[in-house]
């Protein structure tokens, strides 16, 4: 009997099905410090002790993009290692911050299948969940993914299909406990820009640009575990590629929007996000920000902004994401919408 496990393949799911993912991981300054050298990011509230006491909480959090990769790729193994891509995400909620000493530990709930008219893949919905060592809610997402049949033969299981949220109301958003930007300090955060200095509409061309390279994004998935076979294995494609993993660059999206957006200091929801094209070495990463909607929040002083932020290889001052036929322009890598908390 073999020891080795090839993951798990579209007719190995089920609707209702409960996946433990191996192995824990107990977080420590060391991910933050990674992280910033793997991203552009300069967020203050991620950056100083001090500036995060100074809004209300007892130390700089772990990046929230950070904890996602860490609960993202405990799921790989039993959800996405046989995956030809991963389509989207929804319903994201990054419930309470991660500090360093945090022990995470995630587990996914099949919620949806459809297999593909092809009869070759199918289409795998999960609702992950992480905890920290107190069994308390650090994060949630729904992401579906396009995973291989292990039998082309095997017969298609009837097709549920989630009803998901489109956004998250303001209400469902969370704010962490004792966040507060009384004394927010916008000189040190960089930027003066409020929330309320920020239209709905409005797009914000973020300017700068990183070529992608190949020993960074490599180093970046083995941290955060995440054991894709496109993303290691150049034998995996057709075209002898390694695939960028999408997180990659939505964490490289979201370091270049700190010009113009330095004050969106936390995110709190993911309302929907696309990988609209593939992503590999050598391709130059831009980034641009249009403000979709703005809400005022249970604390006085802390504001929600909802955003899209758009990763492409073309010009971000175009602001392009469709072309004529509707379909993602081909330049453009990410769609993200989110929720993050800004200062009034």
């Amino acid at each position: 009997m073999s020891k080795t496990s090839v993951g798990n393949f579209f007719e190995d799911y089920s609707v209702g099905q409960t996946l433990t993912h191996a192995v824990p991981r107990t977080i420590s300054g060391g991910e933050q410090a990674v992280y910033t050298a793997l991203y552009p990011t300069r967020f203050a509230l991620y950056s100083s002790d001090e500036f995060a006491r100074a809004c209300g909480l007892p130390e700089s959090p772990i990046e929230d993009l950070a904890v996602f990769h860490i609960i993202f790729g405990k799921t790989v193994p039993d959800v996405s290692l046989n995956a030809v891509a991963n389509l989207g995400y929804a319903e994201g909620r990054f419930l309470r911050p991660v500090y360093a000493g945090d022990t995470l530990t995630t587990t996914s709930e099949v919620i949806g299948v459809k297999q593909n008219s092809n009869g070759k893949t199918g289409v795998v919905w999960v609702r992950s969940t992480g905890r920290n060592q107190r069994s308390e809610v650090v994060l949630e997402y729904v992401r579906w993914v396009m995973v291989r049949k292990r039998d082309v033969n095997a017969p298609a299981p009837e097709t549920v299909i989630p009803e998901l949220k489109a956004e998250l109301p303001v209400d469902d958003l969370p704010i962490p406990a004792g966040l507060d930007f009384t004394n927010y300090d916008f000189d040190l955060a960089g930027e003066q820009h409020r929330w309320g200095d920020y239209e709905i509409g409005e797009k914000i061309d973020h300017v700068d640009g990183v070529t992608i390279e190949e020993a960074e994004h490599m180093l970046a998935t083995r941290l955060w575990q995440n054991t894709a076979k496109v993303h290691f294995d150049a034998t995996n494609r057709a075209d002898g590629k390694r695939l960028i993993y999408g997180g990659h660059v939505i964490s490289m999206a979201r370091a270049l929007s700190f010009n113009g957006l330095a004050n969106a200091q936390m995110i709190v929801g993911i309302n929907a996000g696309a990988h609209a094209n593939p992503c590999f070495a050598g391709d130059t990463i831009r980034a641009w920000s249009e403000v979709l909607d703005k809400a005022e929040t249970s604390r006085s002083n802390v504001g929600a902004l909802r955003m899209r932020l758009v990763a492409t290889t073309g010009s971000s001052a175009d602001f392009k994401l469709r072309g004529e036929d509707g379909k993602y322009a081909a330049d453009v890598l990410l769609d993200l919408d989110y929720w993050c908390l800004a200062p009034y």
